[in-house]
């Protein structure tokens, strides 16, 4: 098995491409190792030292690590992780594989701007994110303001502030003028 690896605009974090599928459909999020409980392959990573957080789309795993902690330290251990999970057969999720679309639900007198908002996001923005090793969700909708929940490469990332105000806002305020605003929210 050969594991391709690529940087992010987020130094933190690294895309690992295992060759293979990794979720079927959607994304999956571990912010922590407390919430890695229902992934054996986000335990196994979780397992190396300085491991701060998984993120899987559906062809790559990004690892964030801890700023103490540097890459060539930490690299080989994870690409170990994943092959031997690869190797072993386990399911990267065990029980029920989530299949929504990562979006909050919205209804209401919104919930036509709120359906134009989730289709700019999963056809122009979460594309180019995923190739960054993130994904962006919506989470909410209010007089104006569009609350996105960022995860993967995207969470922490120190261009992220400029992608949602200059790339994501703009794109949004461009096609729907009832958004004024576009803002990140915490998990």
């Amino acid at each position: 098995m050969f594991i391709q690896t690529e940087s992010t605009p987020n130094p933190a974090t690294l895309k690992f491409l295992p060759g293979q599928t990794v979720l079927d459909m959607g994304t999956a999020d571990f912010p922590s190792s407390e919430a890695a409980t229902k992934s054996p392959l986000a335990r196994r990573i979780f397992g190396v030292e300085g491991v701060t957080g998984v993120f899987f789309g559906t062809d790559f795993v990004t690892v964030t690590k801890a700023e103490s902690v540097a890459w060539e330290h930490v690299k080989p251990a994870i690409l170990g992780a994943i092959m031997e999970h690869y190797q072993s057969g386990a399911p990267v999720l065990e029980g029920e594989q989530q299949s929504s679309s990562g979006h909050a639900e919205h209804s209401g007198p919104d919930e036509d701007i709120v359906k134009q908002i989730k289709e700019l996001l999963d056809t122009r923005v979460r594309p180019a994110v995923a190739q960054d090793g993130g994904d962006i969700t919506f989470h909410g909708f209010d007089r104006g303001v569009v609350y996105l929940h960022m995860q993967g490469a995207c969470a922490g990332c120190p261009s992220s502030t400029l992608t949602l105000k200059m790339g994501i806002e703009n794109l949004l305020r461009h096609y729907i003028p009832e958004v004024l605003e576009v803002r990140p929210v915490a998990a």
